[in-house]
């Protein structure tokens, strides 16, 4: 058996896009279809005593508004220094930011990338160290792009080898299963429901905040509480 999973890539994306990382053979970046504003490519969400808060890298958008994400370039270069200060002042009290800032700061000051798509891959490669996922993740580029949607899943599936393709529930409106069935290829649909809490600052919890969140609040506790590294995974089929 071999599970493939194909994601646009995200910026310190939540502990369930890791579940779905930990799960597959191998987790392809999506990165060749176009960059949409307003959502998780360049930003994402971090808990203070206001409540929830965005960070947002400033990419170059304007007249650009069909780029694709591979080609998105960031506006501002000093915008992981500004991230790195407002996670210190927001995260110092956690439990866990001491152990683990020595292993998380490094992936914000010391990389040169200025394209989105090569910040998302380092930051995705070194969260996934950091939580002991192996998975290799590779873009999409790397292999033969074909057709668009479920077409181009099904080709990159293909390419790489895959019995298994696991999506996202968000696909179901649009990927055509019967096409991968008909490749001998079973869909599996991540199931995002029924995380446990972990203890988290600033009450009132919330799940859908970056994986930094749980990190730094319960260091190297936080596979216990998603759901990939234990008997209670759930995929849907």
């Amino acid at each position: 058996m071999r599970r493939v999973a194909i994601v646009q890539s995200s910026y310190i994306p939540w502990k369930g896009y890791f579940d779905l990382i930990n799960l597959a053979d191998e987790l392809i970046l999506l990165d060749s279809v176009q960059f949409t504003r307003r959502d998780w490519r360049n930003r994402n969400r971090i808990k203070t005593p206001q409540g929830v808060r965005w960070l947002t890298i400033p990419v170059a958008s304007k007249g650009r508004y069909h780029q694709r994400i591979d080609e998105v370039e960031v506006e501002d270069t000093g915008w992981a220094k500004r991230h790195w200060r407002t996670l210190v002042q927001h995260y110092t009290a956690a439990p866990c930011f001491s152990t683990v800032r020595e292993r998380v700061e490094p992936l914000f000051l010391e990389g040169e990338a200025t394209r989105l798509t090569e910040i998302n891959r380092r930051l995705l490669n070194g969260l996934c160290t950091v939580l002991g996922i192996r998975t290799p993740i590779t873009r999409d580029t790397d292999y033969e792009l074909r057709g668009a949607r479920s077409e181009r899943l099904l080709a990159l599936c293909l390419q790489a080898r895959a019995t298994h393709y696991l999506s996202g529930p968000s696909a179901r409106s649009y990927l055509e299963e019967e096409r991968f069935a008909e490749h001998e290829i079973q869909v599996e649909w991540m199931d995002y429901s029924g995380y446990p809490r972990y203890p988290q600052l600033h009450p009132p919890f919330e799940h859908g905040v970056s994986v930094l969140d749980l990190l730094f609040n319960t260091g190297g506790e936080a596979p216990s509480y998603m759901k990939s590294f234990g008997a209670g995974v759930e995929r849907s089929r």
